[in-house]
């Protein structure tokens, strides 16, 4: 069985721009164009993905959806790895440069015994439909697709 994250989209303004987040940790430091992704986490076994990516969004950056906030289902995507997401769009804003992620730890350098902890996500950005593509894993440019077609 495959596993299965899901997350928010969030969009601002007329012809809209989208907030993605960028990996933290070593492995991300210098990828770029199909690194980034919507804030998004593991679905556990019976748990709705609707709460569970509305935590994810909190836990990644530190910002809680406004109350009452309406999520659109988008559907799900199957990325390169096998792993299901399960995507919802939401309007909102937020400062992306304020953003405080929640950690994780690695042994790092790889072998040597150190353990370093890191932010899930080390940076989010607005971006438009068009360099969102560039910047987003390929397989969750799906997305971006049905938000456009449902606008």
């Amino acid at each position: 069985m495959p596993v299965i994250s899901a997350g928010v989209l969030l969009f601002r303004g007329d012809e809209p721009e989208v907030l993605l987040v960028h990996p933290g940790g070593p492995f991300w430091a210098r990828k770029d164009h199909g690194a980034w992704s919507i804030p998004k986490g593991e679905v556990e076994a019976g748990e709705d993905p609707r709460r569970r990516a509305v935590l994810e969004f909190e836990e990644e950056l530190g910002t809680a959806l406004a109350p009452g906030t309406t999520l659109v289902d988008l559907g799900e995507v199957r990325q390169r790895g096998g792993k299901v997401v399960v995507g919802f769009a939401a309007r909102g804003d937020l400062d992306a440069d304020t953003i405080v992620s929640n950690t994780f730890e690695l042994e790092w350098p790889p072998r040597s015994g150190r353990r370093q902890a890191f932010p899930e996500v080390d940076r989010a950005a607005w971006f438009g439909l068009d360099e969102a593509r560039r910047r987003i894993n390929p397989a969750q440019a799906a997305f971006l697709d049905r938000l456009a077609a449902i606008r």
